[in-house]
């Protein structure tokens, strides 16, 4: 920033002095001819032409530098056939005027025709009355005091622009040290959260530094909480495999006579027990993805496929928005809808109706059957893992507590009712819609 700064201030200087210089340098330039024309305007005005044809002054000059030799002011008038008529300041030295083409407009140039003095020129060629020749009338005056002028100016302007550049690069740079000031103090911040001296961002900050404050705090709030989720997961699957494994070694110590039934039921239900922890990890480290979304109706289709094939004396209808979409993974999704539509099939009568509405803030699915339903009282606690108030069908009764588990941590709910059509369960699934 500083240098980009720094460029920036020298290109604008740069670019603003030479102009400024140019302008300058005309408008001394421009006063320095304006008094030379001021002198060849009065020459011209006293000029008359005598008896023999030459030419004199009515009147003197007022300038007494045209008396002086080598003043640096002169004047010379030149005709063809006549000779010229100098100032005494020119001395023995004479102006090289071009009478043969003169021109007929006001000439002003530079001439170095005096070796040790440089000469600014100014001419004009005019017919006097009562003369047959045409005149040129020249003031000629030494470019040191202009030139003197224009070195001072340039002085005063690289002096003036040179401390108006380093003040503006100090401005610039303590701009940029003051304005990243803010960006040191997190950086502390974060140092102290590194070395465990603090947990958050706390010191205050500015306006313009805040948001990026809350998000990383927000950032750090998210970390802890999925670090905190995968202690808490460890420890449930540390804890559901603890009792099939004490099962399989007492069974094995003691030589029980079913110990291969034993050790394949428990392998079952830890091998459950496993995949719903992973169901969740998945879901967790899905969860930060912004980029999450699935498109519900053809995930329901190719969950309906499937249990159509694993019960196929089930009917399983659907209905509802088919264009809805929510902010879950792919598969996560399925799974959900897979679970919700194979319980409905495995324990329902043989009917099972999904059904998909947006709702404000919710894509709600409805997943209802024709079986016995769930009573009011053991609502809650069918969501806990292993509960199963059905026996008689095989299963480890974890199929619930996924969808609830995997359904909040994408910021969506689960809830049972009573199905108002079929009579049976009504589960009730809501998921943040995407985008």
């Amino acid at each position: 920033m500083i240098g980009i700064a720094a460029l920036w201030i020298a290109v604008l200087l740069l670019g603003g002095g030479v102009a400024l210089d140019r302008v300058l340098r005309d408008a001394v330039t421009r006063n320095f001819d304006d008094g030379m024309s001021y002198v060849l305007t009065a020459m011209i005005a006293s000029a008359e032409i005598g008896p023999e044809g030459e030419v004199f002054f009515n009147r003197a000059l007022a300038d007494q530098r045209f008396l002086e030799p080598n003043s640096g002011l002169y004047y010379q008038i030149s005709a063809p056939g006549h000779e010229d008529w100098r100032s005494r300041s020119l001395w023995d030295r004479a102006l090289k005027l071009d009478t043969v083409h003169p021109a007929k407009d006001l000439r002003v140039y530079d001439s170095s025709q005096f070796p040790d003095e440089s000469l600014r020129v100014m001419e004009r060629t005019i017919m006097l009355p009562g003369s047959k020749v045409r005149w040129t009338f020249a003031v000629a005056q030494a470019r040191a005091s202009l030139d003197g002028q224009i070195r001072t100016l340039r002085s005063t302007l690289v002096e003036s622009f040179a401390l108006l550049g380093l003040g503006l690069f100090i401005l610039a740079t303590l701009q940029t040290f003051y304005g990243l000031r803010p960006l040191r103090a997190v950086r502390r911040e974060i140092v102290r959260m590194r070395t465990g001296a603090k947990t958050r961002v706390t010191e205050p900050m500015p306006s313009e530094v805040l948001p990026m404050v809350e998000e990383l705090n927000a950032l750090l709030a998210h970390n802890e909480s999925q670090a905190e989720e995968a202690r808490a997961h460890a420890g449930n699957l540390a804890h559901a495999l603890k009792t099939p494994l004490t099962v399989i070694m007492n069974a094995a110590s003691a030589h029980a006579p079913d110990l291969d039934e034993t050790v394949m039921r428990e392998a079952m239900t830890m091998r459950r027990q496993v995949d719903h922890h992973l169901a969740r990890a998945r879901a967790v480290g899905r969860r930060g993805t912004a980029q999450a979304r699935a498109d519900v109706w053809p995930s329901l289709t190719a969950v309906e496929r499937a249990i159509a094939r694993l019960f196929p004396d089930a009917r399983i209808d659907m209905d509802g928005d088919q264009s809805a979409v929510v902010r879950i993974e792919r598969q996560d999704l399925d799974e959900l809808l897979g679970n919700l539509i194979e319980n409905a099939a495995k324990y329902g009568g043989g009917s099972v109706f999904a059904t998909v509405r947006r709702t404000g803030e919710w894509v709600e699915i409805d997943v209802e059957d024709d079986g016995p339903g769930i009573p009011v009282a053991d609502r809650e606690r069918i969501f806990d893992r292993g509960v199963r108030l059905d026996t008689s069908k095989p299963g480890t009764g974890l199929g619930l507590a996924i969808v609830r588990d995997v359904a909040e941590i994408y910021g969506g709910t689960v809830e049972l009712d009573e199905s108002e059509d079929l009579g049976g369960l009504l589960v009730r699934l809501r998921l943040p819609p995407a985008g």
